[in-house]
C-alpha cells in the first residue's frame, strides 16, 4: 500500500488547467496532504475558477492553503481598496476581468477564502512552508510583519549566496537557515536563474517554475523529492499572454 504523501505545489497564477493536469499526473488521492504555496491568481484567465476549485478541494482533500502576495493584492481590491497600478501591470488586469462577470455572492465567498489563507505551515518534521520568506533570525514565530511571509525575497537571495562547501555547523552559516530542516517557497521564478524545475539552494526549495509566464506548474513530494509538472502553462491558454 502506498504511503500517504506530503505534496507541495508552486505558484498557480490563475492556471487552473495546469493545476488539474499536474494533480492528475501525480495521481493525487484524498489521502495525500496538498500544500499550496500561494499566488492563486493574477496571470491566466481562470482566476475565479481556480479559487472555486480550491474552495471545493477543502471539502474533499487534505489541503493547506498559504497566502501569496498576489492573493493579498486581490483581496485588497475585492474589499474596496483603490486600484493598485503595480498590481494591474503584474496580472491584476486578468483577475479583474475574471471577476467582472461574477456575482456578489461569489465575491463574498472568495473574500472569505483569501481572508482565511495561512501565512505559513510548519510540520512535525520541522519543515517550513511559506510563499516567500522571513527575516527574523529566531524564525517565523517571531517575525515582526506578517507581509514578510508573502513578499520577502531576501531568504531566497541568501540561500543562493551560500557557498556549497559551507556547512550548517560552520560559525558563519546563516541562522535563518539553521532554524528549519527544510524550507519550501515560491514567489521568485527559478527561470530567472535558468532553471525549469524546482531548485534547491542550501536547505531552501523554490517551487515557482514560472507558471505565470512560459514555464510549467510544479508539484513535489517533499519526502522523495519526486517532481511532477504540467505542460508549459501558456500552451494551455493559447491566445493569452499571462504575465509575459
Amino acid at each position: 500500500m502506498r504511503k500517504d504523501r506530503v505534496l507541495a505545489i508552486g505558484d498557480i497564477h490563475g492556471g487552473l488547467k495546469a493545476v488539474k493536469q499536474v494533480l492528475q499526473r501525480a495521481g493525487v488521492t484524498q489521502n495525500d496532504l496538498l500544500i499550496f504555496l500561494g499566488d492563486y491568481v493574477d496571470g491566466w484567465s481562470d482566476a475565479v475558477r481556480t479559487i472555486d476549485f480550491l474552495t471545493e478541494m477543502k471539502d474533499t482533500h487534505k489541503v493547506i492553503l498559504l497566502r501569496g502576495n498576489h492573493d493579498d493584492l486581490c483581496y485588497e481590491w475585492l474589499t474596496g481598496s483603490q486600484d493598485n497600478p503595480l498590481w494591474l501591470q503584474h496580472g491584476g488586469k486578468a483577475t479583474m476581468a475574471a471577476y467582472a462577470e461574477t456575482s456578489e455572492t461569489i465575491k463574498d465567498r472568495h473574500r472569505r477564502f483569501y481572508r482565511e489563507l495561512e501565512d505559513y505551515y510548519l510540520d512535525s518534521d520541522n519543515r517550513l512552508f511559506l510563499h516567500a520568506g522571513f527575516t527574523n533570525l529566531n524564525g517565523v514565530e517571531n517575525e515582526y510583519f506578517s507581509s514578510t511571509f508573502y513578499w520577502d525575497r531576501t531568504l531566497w537571495e541568501l540561500a543562493l549566496s551560500i557557498h556549497p562547501e559551507l556547512k550548517e555547523t560552520d560559525a558563519f552559516y546563516p541562522k535563518r537557515l539553521q532554524k528549519y530542516n527544510e524550507i519550501f517557497i515560491g514567489h521568485t521564478p527559478v527561470t530567472r536563474i535558468g532553471e525549469i524545475k524546482p531548485f534547491r539552494a542550501a536547505n531552501v526549495w523554490n517551487l515557482d517554475t514560472g507558471a505565470a509566464f512560459k514555464g510549467p506548474l510544479s508539484l513535489i513530494d517533499v519526502e522523495t523529492k519526486q517532481v511532477w509538472q504540467s505542460d508549459p502553462v501558456h500552451l494551455l491558454y493559447p491566445g493569452e499572454s499571462g504575465r509575459n
